[in-house]
């Protein structure tokens, strides 16, 4: 039996909140680039703590970190902003803040996954994947 996701990105924010809510400190997710992504800018900007990737057949494994055992994940609030059915896409000058700032928006641009405020450095606009806080 095949668990085929509509939406893969959802589906690890999903699994991460879930295991946030209950205290887990590592999840395991099918592999994708795009999920890869995601979880690497999560770790570069301290929402997780790390991800790994494990091979596999015929799809590999992505171990992500979610805090340090022992303390709390940084992570209040983690939403899926563009979904299969209602694609949001920004300019560089509509990019959407996230609690004043306090907060991180990944956005898909042509140069790879970056989060808001780069996106904005570089003056590049694309397709707002999530919000974290």
């Amino acid at each position: 039996m095949s668990l085929q996701s509509t939406d893969p990105i959802a589906d690890l924010l999903t699994r991460i909140r879930n295991a946030n809510m209950v205290g887990k400190t590592e999840i395991r997710v099918p592999t994708s680039k795009l999920k890869k992504v995601v979880a690497e800018q999560l770790v570069k900007n301290h929402y997780l703590a790390d991800v790994k990737v494990e091979d596999g057949k015929p799809r590999g494994t992505l171990v992500v970190t979610l805090a340090k055992p022992g303390a709390a994940c940084p992570i209040n609030e983690i939403a899926r902003v563009s979904k299969p059915g209602r694609r949001v896409y920004a300019s560089a000058a509509d990019i959407p803040k996230v609690k004043s700032g306090r907060g991180i928006v990944l956005i898909s641009t042509s140069k790879g996954v970056m989060t808001g405020r780069e996106a904005v450095k570089q003056k590049l606009g694309g397709e707002v994947l999530l919000k974290v806080y």
